[in-house]
Protein backbone atom coordinates (compact mmCIF):
# COMPACT_ATOMS: atom_id res chain seq x y z
CA UNK A 1 0.00 0.00 0.00
CA UNK A 2 3.16 2.47 0.32
CA UNK A 3 3.45 4.75 -2.28
CA UNK A 4 6.15 3.88 -4.71
CA UNK A 5 7.64 7.44 -5.50
CA UNK A 6 10.63 7.84 -2.73
CA UNK A 7 10.39 10.32 -0.49
CA UNK A 8 12.35 13.69 -1.09
CA UNK A 9 13.29 17.13 0.83
CA UNK A 10 11.81 19.88 -0.72
CA UNK A 11 14.20 22.55 -0.23
CA UNK A 12 16.64 21.37 -3.56
CA UNK A 13 16.37 25.32 -4.70
CA UNK A 14 18.10 26.76 -1.76
CA UNK A 15 19.81 24.08 0.29
CA UNK A 16 21.07 21.17 -2.52
CA UNK A 17 23.45 20.00 0.02
CA UNK A 18 20.45 19.34 2.80
CA UNK A 19 18.76 18.23 0.55
CA UNK A 20 21.36 15.75 -0.23
CA UNK A 21 22.13 14.40 3.03
CA UNK A 22 18.58 14.11 3.80
CA UNK A 23 17.20 12.37 0.71
CA UNK A 24 19.97 10.05 1.27
CA UNK A 25 20.62 9.62 4.78
CA UNK A 26 16.75 9.75 6.24
CA UNK A 27 14.94 8.56 3.49
CA UNK A 28 17.03 6.38 1.21
CA UNK A 29 18.73 4.69 4.46
CA UNK A 30 16.67 5.39 7.95
CA UNK A 31 13.13 4.87 5.84
CA UNK A 32 14.11 1.78 4.24
CA UNK A 33 15.69 -0.43 7.08
CA UNK A 34 13.86 -3.65 7.22
CA UNK A 35 13.65 -3.47 11.25
CA UNK A 36 10.39 -1.70 10.73
CA UNK A 37 7.59 -1.07 8.44
CA UNK A 38 6.52 2.00 6.54
CA UNK A 39 3.97 1.84 8.19
CA UNK A 40 5.08 1.63 11.98
CA UNK A 41 7.75 4.11 10.76
CA UNK A 42 5.21 6.64 10.00
CA UNK A 43 2.97 6.14 13.14
CA UNK A 44 6.15 6.93 15.21
CA UNK A 45 7.13 9.73 12.98
CA UNK A 46 3.38 11.02 13.13
CA UNK A 47 3.26 10.68 16.85
CA UNK A 48 6.78 12.33 17.36
CA UNK A 49 5.66 14.99 15.08
CA UNK A 50 2.27 15.41 17.43
CA UNK A 51 4.31 15.58 20.70
CA UNK A 52 6.99 17.88 19.23
CA UNK A 53 4.33 20.45 17.68
CA UNK A 54 6.44 20.47 14.46
CA UNK A 55 3.22 21.66 12.64
CA UNK A 56 4.89 22.36 9.53
CA UNK A 57 5.92 18.77 8.94
CA UNK A 58 2.94 17.14 10.36
CA UNK A 59 1.08 17.40 7.07
CA UNK A 60 3.60 16.07 4.86
CA UNK A 61 3.69 12.64 7.60
CA UNK A 62 0.01 12.47 8.33
CA UNK A 63 -0.52 11.57 3.98
CA UNK A 64 2.62 9.61 3.83
CA UNK A 65 0.70 7.76 6.90
CA UNK A 66 -2.30 7.04 5.16
CA UNK A 67 -0.20 5.88 1.83
CA UNK A 68 1.91 3.44 4.47
CA UNK A 69 -1.28 1.89 5.46
CA UNK A 70 -2.05 3.50 8.76
CA UNK A 71 -5.78 4.24 9.11
CA UNK A 72 -7.68 7.68 9.64
CA UNK A 73 -9.45 6.11 12.23
CA UNK A 74 -5.87 4.81 13.61
CA UNK A 75 -4.51 8.40 13.18
CA UNK A 76 -7.45 10.03 15.07
CA UNK A 77 -6.82 7.55 18.15
CA UNK A 78 -2.79 7.95 18.27
CA UNK A 79 -3.45 11.81 18.92
CA UNK A 80 -6.51 11.30 21.01
CA UNK A 81 -4.24 8.97 23.43
CA UNK A 82 -1.65 11.60 22.79
CA UNK A 83 -3.45 14.08 24.45
CA UNK A 84 -2.85 12.74 27.60
CA UNK A 85 1.05 12.73 27.09
CA UNK A 86 1.82 15.88 24.96
CA UNK A 87 -1.67 17.86 25.98
CA UNK A 88 -4.87 19.12 24.88
CA UNK A 89 -3.63 22.39 22.92
CA UNK A 90 -1.02 19.47 21.24
CA UNK A 91 -3.67 17.05 20.52
CA UNK A 92 -6.02 19.80 19.59
CA UNK A 93 -3.68 21.40 17.09
CA UNK A 94 -2.80 18.10 15.61
CA UNK A 95 -6.69 17.61 15.21
CA UNK A 96 -7.27 20.45 13.31
CA UNK A 97 -4.08 19.93 10.99
CA UNK A 98 -5.79 16.83 10.32
CA UNK A 99 -9.09 17.48 8.86
CA UNK A 100 -7.24 19.88 7.09
CA UNK A 101 -5.20 16.75 5.68
CA UNK A 102 -8.16 14.37 5.52
CA UNK A 103 -10.53 16.98 3.52
CA UNK A 104 -7.61 17.67 0.82
CA UNK A 105 -7.05 14.50 0.52
CA UNK A 106 -10.93 14.16 -0.30
CA UNK A 107 -10.86 16.92 -2.78
CA UNK A 108 -13.02 19.34 -0.24
CA UNK A 109 -12.16 22.36 1.77
CA UNK A 110 -12.67 22.96 5.20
Amino acid sequence: MADDQPMRAPWGDIAPRLTEITDTVLFDDIWQRPDLSPRDRSLITVASLVTAYRQNELPFHLKKAIENGVTRDELVEAVTHLAFYAGWPTASTAIGIMRDVFADADGSTQ
